[in-house]
């Protein structure tokens, strides 16, 4: 019976150390997608409706930032995942003609403006990305 009592506890105890483990893996990832996304806002410094995808891209990474600190309301998040998916349905029309496309390696060159799907598809990956990252949040967030 004492023993019996005694494995549980040990049991418990284990547990609770692992949960410690995958609450602080947590936070590095979100410390990395925090990185992560500072760093696509800031180069899109440099572009034409810069200021759009940094907004989006700051949004996605403050997230992150926030959600290091303190858990995030989970209808929040699933309208910013909503609202990410919507756009990236605006771009959805240029990733299918680039798909067409024989030279696919063109997504990596210059613009190219006889070429708009080429920005396109960009953005549309850009935004599966940021859908992606947002759906981890979803996924490890606690339902209220």
């Amino acid at each position: 019976m004492l023993s019996q009592i005694g494995i549980k506890f040990l049991k418990k105890i284990n547990f609770m150390e692992n949960q410690k483990k995958s609450l602080s893996l947590k936070k590095v990832i979100n410390l990395i997608l925090f990185g992560l996304f500072g760093l696509f806002a800031f180069l899109q410094l440099n572009d034409k409706d810069g200021l759009i995808w940094f907004s989006i891209y700051g949004i996605v990474a403050l997230v992150h930032l926030y959600a290091f600190f303190k858990p995030l309301n989970r209808i929040f998040l699933w309208i910013l995942f909503a609202g990410l998916l919507i756009y990236c349905l605006v771009h959805f029309p240029y990733f299918q003609e680039w798909l067409q496309v024989n030279n696919k390696s063109e997504l990596f060159g210059e613009m190219v403006y006889e070429k708009p799907y080429l920005e396109g598809t960009r953005e549309f990956l850009g935004l599966l990305i940021a859908a992606i990252a947002l759906s981890f949040k979803l996924k490890n967030t606690k339902k209220q």
